[in-house]
């Protein structure tokens, strides 16, 4: 096993870094997205403020990503329950303007140097697509 890490694209949202926090810190707030959720993939979707359970088609067994520690404007980490492989998920947040925050997700992971190999460019592919969605809510309006 070797530990890895995926770093994405820096995103820009066009709001202030409180607003931004606001809304990626409450998971609840996936509920106003519901519909964009493949419902052939992901069943029964459980959220509370703190932490996020499906069952994702394929793997079998119900998951958990839940909010392991926050660092208000700055930083939302999240684990994972239940994969075979664990991994956290960093959300860093960086206000240089007004209403110009960057974001950037990382992802640190231990994981066979094989299936490294196997998972790279769909780890990034992944990564970069998040931020892009991620960029795309109205944080002004939540």
């Amino acid at each position: 096993m070797a530990e890895i890490k995926y770093e994405s694209k820096i995103g820009q949202i066009t709001a202030n870094d409180q607003q931004v926090f606001a809304v990626l810190s409450n998971l609840e707030n996936i509920n106003y997205f519901r519909d964009a959720i493949p419902q052939d993939k992901i069943k029964e979707l459980e959220v509370t403020k703190e932490r996020i359970c499906l069952k994702v088609d394929g793997l079998g067994q119900k998951i958990a990503i839940a909010i392991v520690e926050k660092e208000e404007y700055k930083t939302i980490k999240f684990g994972a329950e239940n994969l075979p492989i664990p991994f956290n998920v960093w959300i860093q947040l960086k206000q240089v303007a007004e209403l110009d925050t960057r974001i950037r997700i990382t992802i640190k992971t231990d994981m066979p140097a094989m299936f490294k190999m196997m998972f790279d460019k769909k780890m990034q592919q992944g990564l970069d697509q998040a931020i892009d969605m991620l960029c795309q809510i109205p944080y002004k309006k939540l």
